[in-house]
């Protein structure tokens, strides 16, 4: 029998096949017993009868003897069973060559049979088989029992080098070791068990090219005989690494679009940003902002269309081996085209380089040369048409190299950083104009006076607080040697909180010029915050999205007397460090905040030992980001104690605080005011009554000479003779009859006090020529440093406040 004899027997394989051979003259030579178990006719009654008889229609034979069913006739004839009835059979017909004689006439033919339907259904059957392995969707392969390939098309390692002809090989001759071990363990339990194997998924890569491997889902079924007899298993493949990628490319898209942003800050959202895309979608990352950026400002470009970019970070490669700056082309502002570029085969191509890149696009990036990389992406960060830098990534090894889609996501994921660093960048900007601002209403950082030494600390709120709020201190000199310490705290951040606390500062200062008691003064600024929040317009409260609230402490330290005056508006209790290290929180009355009602605010008078020192802060030193504010006091307490402010420098006990505080940003302004407090000697002091008598202002000229004789400071006699005269004289003509009183006191500078009963202040004004009177209080104001009037629980109190003269100065004529 021939080769395509063989090859067309094949083909007509089908379960319950009948053979019979026929003579050249039609009639049967031999009956098989599958023509016997198809048509019921035994070999006895068969053999030797035309064939034709066996038809249910004898003239629907094909022809005469010599015309019967030839070589290679396929067709399908009506046969008739012993029984009578009809059996429609598909029939095949085969020639016998004779090749004893020499001549390899034909002079017998095979006659293959089988029911008409069992053949239309392995027909079916066949079309299927040869269908799947055909296709290119899904890929089928064949293994014996050894586990060699029989039969496969797997062309989904076709781009990987893997032979054309895999029959007979085994999965180690194509693929990676352990890629194979893993596949036969898979086909070895099917075998064994017999259990089919659905959707195993498993990584394939070829001995060709370890890096680039295909995901692969895996069915499989066990194929055996009709007998139960092993044959081996078949299993289908189905390609699910684009499926994978793009699972991946999604996931790490929402991972960044979660991570950044997280931080107002452009270095640490181009940190964020590096560590997000290593290890999963790079090996190296490079980050490169400008200058401009990092300092809050917009990006600028030179003459020659060019940025200059510095690194921001780096992850995954030792930053000494990448230059800190580079130059990048930036397109056209407006630009709507994502812009990134692909860089593949880079051990191919000459050394790293704007060249290397798509013509008019790699030369807009930073690309430095990376050691062992093999491809690489880079993508501009840009937003609201600024080009603010560039983001450049390398996989290094066995990574698979960059693809189109890769490059997508990357300026996905670009554009969405370049929103994150313009939102820092315009943080930052408005958070140093807050800052800057909040400084420059701030008083010196350290101040001495003769009542107090101070020294101070102030950190605003970084962006995870919402940015700077409205905490302030203030320091305030007031008469007699006195002085104001002020704190508060205004409610909300950035630049509308820092612009309040302005308006409060100010509106202390001017209060606290009038000499008003403390908790007179917090009466007038809690008016004011009241009119400040009627009067803001719609526009402005919407903007500011919060009230004009706020707390304040106001105290008022007396040298003299050595005793302080304090009133709180819902801030929280000074600290008191006493001279022998004992540390306490005066127990004040805190009124509410100032612009929630109108309730009075109560004084509070304590006694105040020198040296001590009075501990003024805000909220933000003792309330933790997730703590209890009585136990951020209770360390607040514990540190003063440690840091023994009474003995040391006031800026160590600063400093300690400074650097205790974590590194991570404030979620609230800190504020810290120490002072040190002072006091005037008895000896420094000298106070007389007078009648309210013409008489008497002689009399007080000679009392101030003669005290300024005992201090020593002759050299300021005329001056403090003539201003005694004129208070004296003022007080006796309209000071309401009762007693005038003079008090002289040196401290840092010289202070003359005259007090009286009446209730009205002085009032300075230029007198005319014609005028007798009305220039006393001008001389007065020529002649001294400072000057004012305040009022006192009986009447009012004129001041006036001379510089020291230096020792050995001659008086003034």
């Amino acid at each position: 029998m021939s080769r395509a004899e063989r090859a067309s027997l094949q083909q007509f394989s089908v379960s319950g096949l009948a053979a019979a051979v026929l003579a050249e003259n039609g009639t049967v030579e031999s009956w098989a017993d599958t023509a016997r178990d198809l048509l019921g006719w035994t070999a006895e009654q068969t053999c030797g009868r035309p064939a034709r008889e066996l038809l249910a229609d004898p003239d629907a034979w094909p022809g005469p003897v010599e015309g019967c069913p030839g070589p290679g006739w396929e067709g399908e004839l009506t046969l008739r069973h012993v029984d009578g009835s009809e059996v429609p059979v598909g029939l095949r017909v085969l020639a016998l060559h004779d090749r004893g004689d020499g001549r390899g006439h034909a002079r017998s033919r095979l006659v293959l049979g089988a029911r008409a339907e069992l053949l239309d259904l392995w027909r079916q059957s066949h079309s299927l088989v040869e269908g799947l392995f055909t296709q290119q969707r899904i890929g089928l392969a064949v293994f014996d029992p050894e586990m060699r390939i029989v039969r496969s098309n797997l062309p989904i390692l076709s781009y990987t080098g893997v032979p054309a002809d895999l029959d007979g090989l085994r999965l180690k001759d194509v693929t990676q070791p352990e890629d194979a071990q893993q596949l036969e363990g898979w086909l070895h339990l099917i075998m064994t068990t017999g259990e089919p194997v659905l959707g195993a998924t498993l990584r394939v890569r070829t001995l060709a090219d370890a890096r680039q491997g295909a995901l692969l889902s895996m069915s499989g079924f066990r194929l055996q005989s009709p007998r139960g007899q092993l044959m081996g298993t078949a299993a289908a493949f189905t390609d699910i690494t684009e499926q994978e990628q793009a699972g991946k490319r999604l996931k790490l898209l929402h991972r960044a679009t979660a991570i950044l942003g997280a931080e107002l800050s452009a270095p640490r959202t181009c940190e964020d940003l590096a560590r997000v895309l290593v290890p999963d979608f790079a090996d190296r990352v490079l980050v490169g902002l400008a200058e401009e950026v990092l300092r809050g400002d917009e990006p600028v470009v030179n003459r020659d269309g060019e940025l200059l970019v510095t690194r921001t970070a780096v992850v995954g490669a030792d930053p000494a081996t990448l230059p800190t700056t580079g130059r990048v082309t930036v397109p056209p502002r407006g630009g709507t085209e994502p812009g990134g570029v692909l860089l593949a085969d880079l051990p191919d191509r000459a050394a790293a380089g704007p060249g290397r890149g798509a013509a008019g696009s790699a030369e807009r990036h930073w690309t430095p040369h990376m050691p062992g990389a093999h491809s690489a992406l880079s993508a501009p960060l840009r937003a609201r048409g600024a080009f603010l830098g560039t983001v450049t990534l390398w996989r290094t090894g066995v990574s698979a190299p960059y693809g189109r889609e890769d490059l997508a996501l990357l300026e996905e994921i670009a554009a969405r950083t370049g929103l994150a660093v313009d939102n820092a960048r315009r943080y930052h900007r408005e958070h140093r104009a807050a800052v800057s601002l909040q400084r420059s209403l701030l008083p010196p950082a350290t101040a001495s006076s003769a009542a107090v030494e101070t020294a101070s600390l102030y950190l605003p709120a970084g962006a995870g607080g919402g940015g700077v709020s409205g905490d302030w201190f203030d320091v305030i000199p007031l008469s007699s040697a006195r002085i104001g310490l002020v704190v508060g705290d205004v409610v909300g951040h950035g630049l509308q909180a820092t612009v309040t606390m302005g308006r409060l500062r100010t509106a202390v200062r001017t209060l606290a010029d009038l000499d008003l008691d403390p908790e007179e003064l917090l009466s007038h600024l809690d008016d004011l915050v009241t009119q400040l929040d009627v009067a803001t317009s719609d526009e402005g409260r919407h903007q500011a999205r919060e009230s004009l609230g706020a707390t304040c402490l106001y105290a008022v330290y007396d040298p003299v007397t050595r005793r302080c005056t304090l009133s709180s508006a819902g801030h929280p209790p000074p600290a008191l460090v006493t001279p022998d290290g004992d540390v306490r929180y005066v127990e004040v009355h805190p009124g509410p905040p100032l612009g929630v009602s109108s309730l009075p605010f109560e004084p509070v008078e304590i006694a105040v030992p020198p040296g001590s020192v009075l501990a003024l802060y805000t909220d933000g030193l003792v309330e933790p980001r997730r703590g209890d504010i009585d136990d951020g006091m209770a360390e607040l307490r514990r540190a003063l104690r440690a840091t023994d402010p009474v003995r040391r420098p006031l800026a160590a006990t600063v400093e300690h605080f400074r650097t205790s505080l974590p590194d991570e940003p404030l979620s609230d302004d800190v504020t810290l005011l120490l002072a040190r407090t002072r006091a005037i000697d008895a000896g420094d002091t000298a106070a007389w009554t007078l009648d309210p008598d013409p008489a008497s202002v002689p009399e007080a000229r000679e009392l101030a000479l003669g005290q300024l004789d005992a201090w020593g400071l002759d050299a300021m006699a005329f001056t403090t003779e003539l201003v005694t005269s004129e208070l004296i004289t003022n007080a006796v003509r309209y000071g309401g009859g009762g007693p005038v009183e003079l008090r002289l006191t040196r401290a840092d500078t010289l202070i003359c006090e005259v007090s009286d009963l009446s209730s009205t202040q002085p009032r300075m004004r230029r007198a005319r020529a014609t005028d007798e009177g009305g220039r006393g209080l001008y001389l007065v104001a020529q002649l001294t440093e400072r000057w004012g009037s305040r009022y006192t629980r009986r009447g009012k109190t004129i001041w006036t406040e001379q510089v020291l003269a230096p020792p050995g100065a001659e008086a003034w004529l």
